[in-house]
């Protein structure tokens, strides 16, 4: 099912609700005032996204943070930045110097948690807008370049993935970078049925 432009409009709206969300509690963990803003959402096919992401991010190193969930739709979500963006913000939110994080453990933790807050406000938005229900696994800390980082072959070929690329700035700290959220759905069908009734 191909939805329509009035259907991604709304896809749109429902997860920039949740970044909303997402960023007023990084505000208060931070102090700082941190914006997170979704432009746009694009529609792939797992080897469109590798193809998108390489072209976009190139061969940096990057770091996600991958969710899975179930419920009446499944799949996963990841949050995915530049990986000394994610030093940075570790720096910020854990008051130490960039030199000294154990990158082993601190940053593991602190992106995971900031992973869990952004991939979790965005599906509560869709969870409460659409009324839906979903289960969540333990986030799962992810380094590597993209080509490494989207192994596909352990998804379906035929699934949907929704991209939705937000810009993340920290004023105070002049800390930019892009978090990408990344939904692989396998009911992609039954969301956007969900979206019809809804917007009806």
């Amino acid at each position: 099912m191909t939805p329509t432009v009035e259907q991604i409009d709304a896809l749109q709206e429902m997860i920039n609700i949740g970044v909303g969300r997402a960023a007023s509690v990084l505000n208060e963990m931070l102090e700082s005032h941190i914006s997170l803003q979704v432009p746009y959402i694009k529609i792939f096919s797992p080897s469109e996204l590798t193809e998108e992401l390489e072209h976009r991010l190139g061969p940096i190193q990057l770091s996600a943070v991958r969710l899975m969930f179930t419920g009446s739709l499944s799949g996963n979500a990841q949050l995915v930045f530049p990986t000394d963006s994610a030093s940075k913000l570790v720096s910020l939110l854990t008051q130490d110097e960039l030199d000294s994080l154990d990158l082993d453990s601190l940053k593991i933790g602190t992106l995971s948690e900031v992973g869990n807050i952004v991939i979790n406000g965005v599906m509560g938005s869709i969870s409460n807008l659409l009324g839906q229900h979903f289960n969540y696994s333990l986030p799962i800390y992810i380094e590597d370049t993209v080509d490494h980082l989207l192994t596909w072959s352990e998804f379906d070929p035929n699934l949907v993935i929704l991209l939705a690329q937000a810009r993340f700035s920290v004023e105070s700290m002049h800390i930019q970078g892009d978090i990408i959220l990344i939904f692989t759905v396998s009911s992609f069908d039954s969301l956007i049925d969900s979206l019809q009734l809804q917007y009806e």
